[in-house]
Protein backbone atom coordinates (compact mmCIF):
# COMPACT_ATOMS: atom_id res chain seq x y z
CA UNK A 1 0.00 0.00 0.00
CA UNK A 2 1.41 3.41 -0.97
CA UNK A 3 1.83 5.93 1.80
CA UNK A 4 0.68 9.52 1.34
CA UNK A 5 3.49 12.02 1.72
CA UNK A 6 1.41 15.19 2.00
CA UNK A 7 0.61 15.04 5.71
CA UNK A 8 1.09 17.70 8.32
CA UNK A 9 4.07 15.78 9.64
CA UNK A 10 5.90 15.66 6.30
CA UNK A 11 8.48 18.45 5.90
CA UNK A 12 7.18 21.16 3.56
CA UNK A 13 9.67 20.68 0.75
CA UNK A 14 9.38 16.89 0.80
CA UNK A 15 5.68 16.90 -0.08
CA UNK A 16 4.29 16.24 -3.58
CA UNK A 17 4.26 19.52 -5.47
CA UNK A 18 7.27 20.81 -3.57
CA UNK A 19 9.38 17.66 -4.03
CA UNK A 20 8.15 17.38 -7.65
CA UNK A 21 7.38 19.85 -10.43
CA UNK A 22 3.95 21.38 -9.80
CA UNK A 23 1.22 21.01 -12.43
CA UNK A 24 1.37 23.58 -15.22
CA UNK A 25 -1.24 22.88 -17.89
CA UNK A 26 -3.45 20.19 -16.37
CA UNK A 27 -5.32 20.19 -13.07
CA UNK A 28 -3.59 17.60 -10.87
CA UNK A 29 -5.49 14.40 -10.07
CA UNK A 30 -4.95 14.47 -6.30
CA UNK A 31 -5.57 17.17 -3.73
CA UNK A 32 -2.86 18.70 -1.57
CA UNK A 33 -2.73 20.34 1.82
CA UNK A 34 -3.68 24.05 1.86
CA UNK A 35 -0.27 25.12 3.12
CA UNK A 36 1.44 23.01 0.44
CA UNK A 37 -0.57 24.68 -2.35
CA UNK A 38 0.06 28.05 -0.74
CA UNK A 39 3.79 27.44 -0.50
CA UNK A 40 4.03 26.43 -4.17
CA UNK A 41 2.26 29.56 -5.41
CA UNK A 42 4.00 31.81 -2.87
CA UNK A 43 7.41 30.56 -3.96
CA UNK A 44 6.65 30.94 -7.67
CA UNK A 45 5.61 34.56 -7.34
CA UNK A 46 8.92 35.32 -5.63
CA UNK A 47 10.21 35.30 -9.21
CA UNK A 48 8.10 38.38 -9.93
CA UNK A 49 9.67 41.77 -9.41
CA UNK A 50 9.07 43.81 -6.27
CA UNK A 51 5.97 45.86 -7.07
CA UNK A 52 7.18 48.80 -4.97
CA UNK A 53 10.27 49.08 -7.20
CA UNK A 54 8.22 48.91 -10.41
CA UNK A 55 8.51 52.45 -11.75
CA UNK A 56 6.93 51.46 -15.07
CA UNK A 57 3.40 51.12 -13.75
CA UNK A 58 0.94 53.82 -12.79
CA UNK A 59 -1.06 51.32 -10.73
CA UNK A 60 -1.04 51.64 -6.95
CA UNK A 61 1.11 49.20 -5.00
CA UNK A 62 0.63 50.43 -1.42
CA UNK A 63 -2.29 50.92 0.97
CA UNK A 64 -2.32 51.17 4.74
CA UNK A 65 -3.20 48.35 7.15
CA UNK A 66 -6.76 49.55 7.75
CA UNK A 67 -7.40 49.45 4.01
CA UNK A 68 -6.04 45.92 3.83
CA UNK A 69 -8.40 44.89 6.64
CA UNK A 70 -11.35 46.47 4.82
CA UNK A 71 -10.29 44.62 1.68
CA UNK A 72 -10.38 41.32 3.58
CA UNK A 73 -13.80 42.23 4.98
CA UNK A 74 -15.31 42.83 1.55
CA UNK A 75 -13.53 40.87 -1.17
CA UNK A 76 -16.58 38.57 -1.49
CA UNK A 77 -18.93 41.40 -2.50
CA UNK A 78 -20.16 41.46 -6.10
CA UNK A 79 -20.65 45.03 -7.32
CA UNK A 80 -23.43 44.08 -9.73
CA UNK A 81 -25.56 42.49 -7.01
CA UNK A 82 -27.12 45.72 -5.81
CA UNK A 83 -30.07 43.97 -4.21
CA UNK A 84 -27.83 41.81 -2.01
CA UNK A 85 -25.35 44.62 -1.27
CA UNK A 86 -27.42 47.81 -1.29
CA UNK A 87 -25.04 49.75 0.93
CA UNK A 88 -22.10 48.98 -1.34
CA UNK A 89 -24.25 50.24 -4.22
CA UNK A 90 -25.01 53.42 -2.28
CA UNK A 91 -21.30 53.90 -1.55
CA UNK A 92 -20.52 53.57 -5.27
CA UNK A 93 -23.05 56.34 -5.86
CA UNK A 94 -21.42 58.46 -3.14
CA UNK A 95 -17.99 58.06 -4.75
CA UNK A 96 -18.85 59.14 -8.27
CA UNK A 97 -20.83 62.10 -6.94
CA UNK A 98 -17.77 63.10 -4.90
CA UNK A 99 -15.79 62.94 -8.15
CA UNK A 100 -18.44 64.96 -10.01
CA UNK A 101 -18.06 67.70 -7.42
CA UNK A 102 -14.25 67.40 -7.41
CA UNK A 103 -14.31 67.88 -11.18
CA UNK A 104 -16.64 70.90 -10.96
CA UNK A 105 -19.79 69.44 -12.47
CA UNK A 106 -22.47 72.15 -12.68
CA UNK A 107 -24.74 70.04 -10.43
CA UNK A 108 -23.74 66.60 -9.12
CA UNK A 109 -27.44 65.83 -8.67
CA UNK A 110 -27.97 65.94 -12.43
CA UNK A 111 -24.70 64.20 -13.35
CA UNK A 112 -24.39 60.46 -13.81
CA UNK A 113 -21.47 58.11 -13.29
CA UNK A 114 -20.34 54.60 -12.51
CA UNK A 115 -17.43 52.56 -11.26
CA UNK A 116 -15.61 50.27 -13.67
CA UNK A 117 -12.92 47.60 -13.54
CA UNK A 118 -10.32 50.20 -14.57
CA UNK A 119 -10.01 53.38 -16.59
CA UNK A 120 -9.83 51.37 -19.83
CA UNK A 121 -13.43 50.25 -19.35
CA UNK A 122 -14.33 53.78 -18.29
CA UNK A 123 -12.82 55.15 -21.51
CA UNK A 124 -14.76 52.66 -23.59
CA UNK A 125 -18.00 53.69 -21.91
CA UNK A 126 -17.21 57.33 -22.65
CA UNK A 127 -16.50 56.43 -26.27
CA UNK A 128 -19.71 54.39 -26.56
CA UNK A 129 -21.76 57.31 -25.28
CA UNK A 130 -20.15 59.53 -27.95
CA UNK A 131 -20.85 57.02 -30.69
CA UNK A 132 -24.47 56.39 -29.72
CA UNK A 133 -25.32 60.10 -29.43
CA UNK A 134 -23.69 60.76 -32.81
CA UNK A 135 -25.65 57.89 -34.38
CA UNK A 136 -28.93 59.13 -32.92
CA UNK A 137 -28.35 62.65 -34.20
CA UNK A 138 -27.35 61.41 -37.67
CA UNK A 139 -30.39 59.14 -37.95
CA UNK A 140 -32.69 61.95 -36.85
CA UNK A 141 -31.22 64.08 -39.65
CA UNK A 142 -31.57 61.23 -42.17
CA UNK A 143 -27.79 60.91 -42.58
CA UNK A 144 -25.42 57.96 -42.89
CA UNK A 145 -24.06 56.44 -39.65
CA UNK A 146 -21.55 53.98 -41.07
CA UNK A 147 -18.31 55.94 -40.70
CA UNK A 148 -17.76 57.37 -37.20
CA UNK A 149 -14.29 58.62 -36.28
CA UNK A 150 -12.62 59.63 -33.01
CA UNK A 151 -9.80 62.18 -32.86
CA UNK A 152 -6.95 61.80 -30.38
CA UNK A 153 -3.22 62.18 -29.89
CA UNK A 154 -0.84 59.61 -31.35
CA UNK A 155 0.34 59.18 -27.73
CA UNK A 156 -2.95 57.81 -26.38
CA UNK A 157 -3.01 54.69 -24.24
CA UNK A 158 -3.80 51.49 -26.15
CA UNK A 159 -7.30 51.29 -24.63
CA UNK A 160 -8.43 53.91 -27.16
CA UNK A 161 -7.09 51.84 -30.04
CA UNK A 162 -8.99 48.90 -28.57
CA UNK A 163 -12.17 50.97 -28.37
CA UNK A 164 -11.92 51.96 -32.02
CA UNK A 165 -11.13 48.39 -33.05
CA UNK A 166 -13.84 46.71 -30.98
CA UNK A 167 -16.61 49.21 -31.71
CA UNK A 168 -15.93 50.00 -35.39
CA UNK A 169 -14.77 53.59 -35.04
CA UNK A 170 -12.04 55.07 -37.23
CA UNK A 171 -9.17 56.36 -35.06
CA UNK A 172 -7.68 59.64 -36.22
CA UNK A 173 -4.32 60.19 -34.59
CA UNK A 174 -2.89 63.70 -34.38
CA UNK A 175 0.89 63.15 -34.30
CA UNK A 176 2.95 64.65 -31.51
CA UNK A 177 6.27 66.26 -32.36
CA UNK A 178 9.20 68.10 -30.85
CA UNK A 179 7.26 71.35 -31.33
CA UNK A 180 3.92 69.96 -30.16
CA UNK A 181 4.66 67.41 -27.44
CA UNK A 182 0.96 66.83 -26.78
CA UNK A 183 -2.37 67.27 -28.51
CA UNK A 184 -2.73 71.02 -28.01
CA UNK A 185 -5.31 72.04 -30.60
CA UNK A 186 -2.72 72.80 -33.29
CA UNK A 187 -3.94 71.62 -36.71
CA UNK A 188 -7.00 69.98 -35.19
CA UNK A 189 -9.28 71.16 -37.98
CA UNK A 190 -7.51 68.79 -40.40
CA UNK A 191 -8.92 65.79 -38.51
CA UNK A 192 -12.49 66.94 -37.77
CA UNK A 193 -15.47 66.35 -40.02
CA UNK A 194 -19.19 65.56 -39.76
CA UNK A 195 -18.40 61.95 -38.81
CA UNK A 196 -16.29 62.91 -35.77
CA UNK A 197 -17.99 61.61 -32.63
CA UNK A 198 -15.61 63.37 -30.23
CA UNK A 199 -12.08 64.32 -29.25
CA UNK A 200 -10.06 62.64 -26.49
CA UNK A 201 -7.88 64.84 -24.29
CA UNK A 202 -5.40 63.21 -21.93
CA UNK A 203 -4.59 64.52 -18.48
CA UNK A 204 -1.25 62.80 -18.17
CA UNK A 205 0.07 61.27 -21.40
CA UNK A 206 1.14 57.69 -20.73
CA UNK A 207 4.44 58.10 -22.57
CA UNK A 208 5.63 61.14 -20.63
CA UNK A 209 3.12 62.23 -17.97
CA UNK A 210 2.44 65.62 -19.59
CA UNK A 211 -1.02 67.21 -19.48
CA UNK A 212 -2.78 67.98 -22.72
CA UNK A 213 -4.17 71.54 -22.50
CA UNK A 214 -7.88 70.73 -22.52
CA UNK A 215 -8.82 74.42 -22.52
CA UNK A 216 -6.77 75.01 -25.68
CA UNK A 217 -8.34 71.96 -27.35
CA UNK A 218 -11.78 73.32 -26.41
CA UNK A 219 -10.90 76.72 -27.90
CA UNK A 220 -9.78 75.04 -31.14
CA UNK A 221 -13.10 73.15 -31.27
CA UNK A 222 -14.99 76.39 -30.60
CA UNK A 223 -13.27 77.92 -33.63
CA UNK A 224 -14.07 74.86 -35.73
CA UNK A 225 -17.74 75.07 -34.70
CA UNK A 226 -17.86 78.77 -35.56
CA UNK A 227 -16.47 77.98 -39.01
CA UNK A 228 -18.25 74.71 -39.84
CA UNK A 229 -21.15 74.36 -37.41
CA UNK A 230 -19.76 71.06 -36.10
CA UNK A 231 -20.25 70.78 -32.32
CA UNK A 232 -17.66 68.25 -31.17
CA UNK A 233 -17.57 67.10 -27.52
CA UNK A 234 -14.50 66.20 -25.45
CA UNK A 235 -13.88 63.18 -23.28
CA UNK A 236 -11.09 63.77 -20.79
CA UNK A 237 -9.03 60.64 -20.21
CA UNK A 238 -7.90 61.59 -16.74
CA UNK A 239 -6.57 58.17 -15.79
CA UNK A 240 -3.90 59.79 -13.62
CA UNK A 241 -4.25 63.56 -13.87
CA UNK A 242 -7.92 63.68 -12.84
CA UNK A 243 -6.73 62.66 -9.36
CA UNK A 244 -3.71 65.00 -9.41
CA UNK A 245 -4.83 68.30 -10.96
CA UNK A 246 -7.67 69.05 -8.49
CA UNK A 247 -5.15 68.88 -5.64
CA UNK A 248 -1.88 70.17 -7.11
CA UNK A 249 -3.06 72.45 -9.95
CA UNK A 250 -6.57 73.55 -8.90
CA UNK A 251 -6.46 76.63 -11.14
CA UNK A 252 -5.83 74.58 -14.28
CA UNK A 253 -9.08 74.52 -16.26
CA UNK A 254 -9.47 71.05 -17.74
CA UNK A 255 -12.69 69.62 -16.28
CA UNK A 256 -16.44 70.28 -16.31
CA UNK A 257 -15.75 74.00 -16.06
CA UNK A 258 -15.37 73.62 -19.84
CA UNK A 259 -18.86 73.11 -21.26
CA UNK A 260 -17.48 71.08 -24.15
CA UNK A 261 -16.22 68.41 -21.72
CA UNK A 262 -19.04 65.87 -21.62
CA UNK A 263 -17.33 63.09 -19.66
CA UNK A 264 -14.25 62.38 -17.56
CA UNK A 265 -12.69 59.05 -16.63
CA UNK A 266 -10.06 58.17 -14.07
CA UNK A 267 -8.32 55.20 -12.49
CA UNK A 268 -9.17 54.73 -8.85
CA UNK A 269 -6.27 52.30 -8.81
CA UNK A 270 -3.72 54.86 -9.97
CA UNK A 271 -3.57 58.20 -8.21
CA UNK A 272 -6.95 57.45 -6.66
CA UNK A 273 -4.67 55.45 -4.32
CA UNK A 274 -6.59 52.14 -4.41
CA UNK A 275 -5.31 48.65 -5.18
CA UNK A 276 -5.75 47.40 -8.81
CA UNK A 277 -9.19 46.85 -10.26
CA UNK A 278 -11.05 50.18 -10.17
CA UNK A 279 -11.96 52.98 -12.55
CA UNK A 280 -14.58 55.73 -12.67
CA UNK A 281 -16.41 57.66 -15.38
CA UNK A 282 -18.71 60.65 -14.84
CA UNK A 283 -20.86 62.58 -17.33
CA UNK A 284 -21.41 66.27 -16.55
CA UNK A 285 -25.16 65.82 -17.14
CA UNK A 286 -27.29 62.72 -17.57
CA UNK A 287 -28.34 63.93 -21.04
CA UNK A 288 -24.86 63.10 -22.40
CA UNK A 289 -25.30 59.40 -21.58
CA UNK A 290 -27.97 58.00 -23.95
CA UNK A 291 -30.79 56.29 -22.06
CA UNK A 292 -30.70 53.23 -24.28
CA UNK A 293 -27.20 52.38 -23.01
CA UNK A 294 -28.36 52.34 -19.39
CA UNK A 295 -29.92 49.31 -17.73
CA UNK A 296 -32.13 49.74 -14.68
CA UNK A 297 -31.41 47.40 -11.76
CA UNK A 298 -33.97 47.21 -8.93
CA UNK A 299 -32.95 47.14 -5.29
CA UNK A 300 -34.73 48.00 -2.04
CA UNK A 301 -37.89 48.84 -3.95
CA UNK A 302 -36.08 51.39 -6.10
CA UNK A 303 -34.02 51.51 -9.25
CA UNK A 304 -30.34 52.16 -9.87
CA UNK A 305 -28.97 52.75 -13.37
CA UNK A 306 -26.05 50.57 -14.46
CA UNK A 307 -23.84 51.03 -17.49
CA UNK A 308 -20.85 48.70 -17.80
CA UNK A 309 -19.14 46.22 -20.09
CA UNK A 310 -18.60 43.79 -17.22
CA UNK A 311 -21.33 42.17 -15.18
CA UNK A 312 -19.96 40.54 -12.03
CA UNK A 313 -17.03 42.52 -10.66
CA UNK A 314 -15.43 43.21 -7.27
CA UNK A 315 -17.14 45.59 -4.88
CA UNK A 316 -14.18 45.71 -2.50
CA UNK A 317 -12.23 48.30 -4.50
CA UNK A 318 -15.23 50.65 -4.49
CA UNK A 319 -15.28 50.43 -0.70
CA UNK A 320 -11.53 51.05 -0.64
CA UNK A 321 -12.07 54.20 -2.70
CA UNK A 322 -14.65 55.46 -0.23
CA UNK A 323 -12.25 54.62 2.59
CA UNK A 324 -9.49 56.61 0.87
CA UNK A 325 -11.78 59.62 0.36
CA UNK A 326 -12.83 59.54 4.03
CA UNK A 327 -9.34 58.77 5.33
CA UNK A 328 -7.49 61.46 3.37
CA UNK A 329 -9.95 64.18 2.43
CA UNK A 330 -8.83 67.07 0.25
CA UNK A 331 -5.93 67.93 2.55
CA UNK A 332 -4.66 64.33 2.71
CA UNK A 333 -4.85 63.79 -1.05
CA UNK A 334 -3.02 67.07 -1.56
CA UNK A 335 -0.28 65.98 0.85
CA UNK A 336 0.13 62.55 -0.74
CA UNK A 337 0.19 63.84 -4.32
CA UNK A 338 2.53 66.70 -3.41
CA UNK A 339 4.94 64.25 -1.78
CA UNK A 340 4.95 62.17 -4.97
CA UNK A 341 5.55 65.24 -7.10
CA UNK A 342 8.37 66.38 -4.81
CA UNK A 343 10.06 63.00 -5.31
CA UNK A 344 9.53 63.18 -9.10
CA UNK A 345 11.08 66.64 -9.34
CA UNK A 346 13.97 65.58 -7.09
CA UNK A 347 14.68 62.64 -9.40
CA UNK A 348 14.25 64.61 -12.63
CA UNK A 349 16.58 67.36 -11.36
CA UNK A 350 19.19 64.75 -10.42
CA UNK A 351 18.95 62.99 -13.77
CA UNK A 352 19.18 66.33 -15.63
CA UNK A 353 22.56 66.87 -13.96
CA UNK A 354 23.94 63.63 -15.41
CA UNK A 355 25.73 64.64 -18.59
CA UNK A 356 24.33 61.78 -20.65
CA UNK A 357 20.68 62.82 -20.49
CA UNK A 358 18.20 65.46 -21.58
CA UNK A 359 14.76 65.72 -19.92
CA UNK A 360 11.62 65.53 -22.04
CA UNK A 361 9.62 66.86 -19.05
CA UNK A 362 10.27 67.20 -15.32
CA UNK A 363 7.21 65.81 -13.50
CA UNK A 364 5.50 69.17 -12.98
CA UNK A 365 2.14 67.83 -14.21
CA UNK A 366 1.55 64.35 -12.82
CA UNK A 367 4.56 62.92 -10.91
CA UNK A 368 5.89 61.26 -14.05
CA UNK A 369 8.76 62.32 -16.28
CA UNK A 370 10.86 61.05 -19.17
CA UNK A 371 14.33 61.64 -20.52
CA UNK A 372 16.44 60.71 -23.54
CA UNK A 373 20.11 60.31 -24.33
CA UNK A 374 21.73 63.52 -25.50
CA UNK A 375 22.38 63.48 -29.22
CA UNK A 376 25.93 62.34 -29.92
CA UNK A 377 26.65 61.38 -26.31
CA UNK A 378 27.69 57.79 -27.08
CA UNK A 379 27.60 55.00 -29.65
CA UNK A 380 28.46 52.32 -27.09
CA UNK A 381 25.12 52.04 -25.30
CA UNK A 382 21.49 53.11 -25.32
CA UNK A 383 18.66 53.48 -22.82
CA UNK A 384 17.71 49.82 -23.14
CA UNK A 385 21.12 48.95 -21.72
CA UNK A 386 20.52 51.29 -18.78
CA UNK A 387 17.08 49.73 -18.30
CA UNK A 388 18.68 46.27 -18.07
CA UNK A 389 21.43 47.42 -15.69
CA UNK A 390 18.84 48.93 -13.33
CA UNK A 391 16.69 45.80 -13.52
CA UNK A 392 19.63 43.80 -12.18
CA UNK A 393 19.42 45.96 -9.05
CA UNK A 394 15.67 45.38 -8.73
CA UNK A 395 14.49 48.64 -10.32
CA UNK A 396 12.11 48.50 -13.27
CA UNK A 397 12.64 51.78 -15.17
CA UNK A 398 11.31 51.26 -18.71
CA UNK A 399 12.78 52.47 -21.99
CA UNK A 400 10.61 52.53 -25.12
CA UNK A 401 10.14 54.33 -28.43
CA UNK A 402 7.85 57.35 -28.72
CA UNK A 403 4.83 57.08 -31.07
CA UNK A 404 4.49 57.59 -34.83
CA UNK A 405 6.43 60.63 -36.06
CA UNK A 406 8.82 60.30 -33.10
CA UNK A 407 9.26 56.53 -33.34
CA UNK A 408 13.02 56.92 -33.82
CA UNK A 409 13.25 58.61 -30.42
CA UNK A 410 13.72 56.36 -27.37
CA UNK A 411 12.94 57.70 -23.91
CA UNK A 412 13.09 56.34 -20.40
CA UNK A 413 10.37 57.10 -17.87
CA UNK A 414 9.81 57.08 -14.11
CA UNK A 415 6.35 56.96 -12.51
CA UNK A 416 6.43 58.14 -8.90
CA UNK A 417 3.59 56.69 -6.82
CA UNK A 418 2.62 56.79 -3.18
CA UNK A 419 5.16 54.54 -1.47
CA UNK A 420 8.29 55.72 -3.32
CA UNK A 421 9.86 57.71 -0.49
CA UNK A 422 12.52 60.37 -0.87
CA UNK A 423 14.95 57.96 0.79
CA UNK A 424 14.24 55.25 -1.80
CA UNK A 425 14.45 57.88 -4.54
CA UNK A 426 17.97 58.76 -3.38
CA UNK A 427 18.91 55.07 -3.71
CA UNK A 428 17.43 55.00 -7.21
CA UNK A 429 19.26 58.15 -8.27
CA UNK A 430 22.55 56.70 -7.02
CA UNK A 431 21.86 53.52 -9.00
CA UNK A 432 21.21 55.53 -12.18
CA UNK A 433 24.40 57.53 -11.66
CA UNK A 434 26.45 54.38 -10.99
CA UNK A 435 25.12 52.44 -13.95
CA UNK A 436 25.46 55.42 -16.30
CA UNK A 437 29.09 55.80 -15.25
CA UNK A 438 29.64 52.08 -15.86
CA UNK A 439 28.16 52.31 -19.35
CA UNK A 440 30.09 55.50 -20.17
CA UNK A 441 33.34 53.72 -19.26
CA UNK A 442 32.82 51.00 -21.88
CA UNK A 443 35.49 50.90 -24.54
CA UNK A 444 33.36 49.12 -27.14
CA UNK A 445 29.65 48.95 -28.02
CA UNK A 446 27.20 46.85 -26.04
CA UNK A 447 25.21 44.24 -28.04
CA UNK A 448 21.77 45.37 -29.18
CA UNK A 449 20.29 42.03 -30.26
CA UNK A 450 17.09 41.06 -28.46
CA UNK A 451 16.39 44.49 -26.97
CA UNK A 452 12.75 45.30 -26.39
CA UNK A 453 10.68 48.07 -24.75
CA UNK A 454 10.18 47.72 -21.01
CA UNK A 455 6.59 48.98 -21.14
CA UNK A 456 3.71 48.69 -23.60
CA UNK A 457 1.21 51.52 -23.99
Amino acid sequence: MSERLDSDETPNFSRPGEATVAARHRIPQAESLPDTAYQIVHDEIMLDGNSRLNLATFVGTWMDDEAKKLYEDSFDKNMIDKDEYPQTAAIEDNCWRMLANLWNAPDAATAIGTSTIGSSEACMLGGLAFKRRWQQARRAAGKDTSSPNLVMSSAVQVCWEKFCNYFDVEPRFVPISEEHKTLDGHGLEQYIDENTIGVVAIMGVTYTGMYEPVDEIAKALDAIQAKTGLDIPIHVDGASGAMIAPFLQPDTVWDFRLERVHSISTSGHKYGLVYPGLGWVVWREAQWLPDDLVFKVSYLGGEMPTFALNFSRPGAQVLLQYYAFLRLGIDGYTAVQQASQDVAKFLSAGIAKIGAFELWNDGSDIPVFAWRLKAGHTKNWNLYHLQDRLRMKGWLVPAYPMPDDLADLTVQRIVVRNGLSMDLAEDLLEAIQTETAYLDALESPMPVEGQHPGFHH
